[in-house]
């Protein structure tokens, strides 16, 4: 899948302009961003896109020297599966959020 990045998303757009798959990651403190919000559309759920698209985020964030904080849903508990990412996680912050994003 071809994305595109752009401040604090990384999305796929649809011929009709709306998203195919959108993650939005805005700033949170100094060198840490927040994933706040994923989407597939829903005539590709089910098939991994999610977890494709996270592996995106994740890799652009590292590229880019960014650590992760996160309040999505399906971002907290996609991190609490894939440990290979936990360098990049600032738990000291993630104390700050609900118990619902502890990863």
């Amino acid at each position: 899948m071809l994305y595109t990045y752009q401040k604090d998303e990384l999305f796929v757009l649809k011929e009709d302009g709306n998203y195919l798959v959108h993650a939005t990651f805005p700033i949170y403190d100094e060198g840490v961003v927040n994933i706040d919000h994923t989407f597939v559309d829903p005539s590709l759920r089910g098939q991994g896109v999610a977890s494709e698209m996270m592996h995106a985020v994740m890799k652009y964030l590292k590229e880019n020297h960014i650590r992760v904080v996160a309040t999505c849903p399906y971002a907290v508990v996609w991190l609490k599966k894939h440990k290979e990412y936990n360098d990049m996680v600032r738990l000291d912050l993630m104390e700050h959020l609900g118990e619902e994003c502890k990863i």
